[in-house]
């Protein structure tokens, strides 16, 4: 059995798309992908800007769940013009993610759910 974790700033995602931001198993938390959207759930038109989002966003249900970033185990982000972004994206990951680093798999793909996302990221954590 699983337990859903829905931050409140996800509670309308799950409402209307009917999926949890994450779910914890004992202590494993597989969290769904996060993009870098704006209140109003729109990608944000800056690269670096709308990457900080999703980290962020990772980050707010890392901590619903009573975890952090430091909890992470493994990392898979889904990128829309991989090459192009990843130096960007890599800096901004490392403002979030430390050693020991988390095993990671960048794919790129052609489109996001959200129009005009250029990441996703997906993580799975160990909680205490």
């Amino acid at each position: 059995m699983h337990e859903p974790v829905v931050p409140p700033s996800h509670q309308f995602a799950y409402d209307r798309f009917h999926f949890s931001a994450a779910v914890r198993t004992g202590d494993l938390l597989s969290c769904s992908g996060q993009i870098g959207v704006d209140s109003h759930g729109a990608a944000i038109a800056d690269p670096e800007e709308q990457f900080t989002a999703a980290f962020r966003s990772v980050a707010d249900v890392l901590g619903e769940a009573g975890g952090s970033w430091a909890d992470v185990f493994e990392m898979t982000t889904f990128h829309v013009g991989l090459h192009e972004h990843l130096p960007t994206f890599m800096a901004v990951r490392d403002r979030f993610v430390s050693e020991s680093w988390p095993a990671w798999t960048a794919i790129g793909c052609s489109e996001l759910a959200v129009a005009g996302g250029l990441v996703e990221v997906r993580v799975q954590a160990r909680l205490s």
